[in-house]
């Protein structure tokens, strides 16, 4: 049987002479790029923007953005953001939480945030989360 290198969509790298042991989940992240069409996107230096706000306020109000907003997979992609996190991408918790707050009336101006985590997964896709070391 042999020692686990995948599981559950998590990559694991074994260091004994150092007692390491790394995850990565950078094919995971590079699916969700796909899917969300941001494999060729800018990349981001931050997974948010500094002083970012977002409120109730910016949610659409209009028709024309209600179902411009319905045509983006909003919740999907914070979905698939929120599984990272909890597997091997804390650093995007905090950006994440703050585009979570009103999922359900989310307006552009979240959506750009959400954006804005992708980018940034894009520059740092092959991150590790890494236990133990010297």
């Amino acid at each position: 049987m042999g020692e686990a290198s995948y599981i559950l969509g998590i990559k694991i790298y074994r260091d004994r002479s150092r007692r390491m042991l790394g995850l990565t989940q950078s094919s995971y992240i590079e699916k969700v790029l796909k899917r969300f069409r941001m494999e060729h996107s800018k990349t981001g230096v931050l997974p948010m923007r500094h002083g970012i706000k977002l409120s109730k306020k910016q949610s659409p109000k209009t028709d024309e953005k209600l179902k411009r907003m319905s045509d983006i997979p909003y919740a999907s992609a914070v979905g698939s953001i929120q599984y990272a996190v909890q597997c091997t991408r804390p650093d995007v918790a905090y950006a994440l939480s703050v585009t979570n707050r009103y999922q359900a009336c989310a307006g552009e101006a979240y959506w750009s945030a959400v954006k804005s985590i992708l980018k940034y997964w894009r520059r740092t896709k092959d991150m590790f989360l890494i236990y133990g070391g010297w």
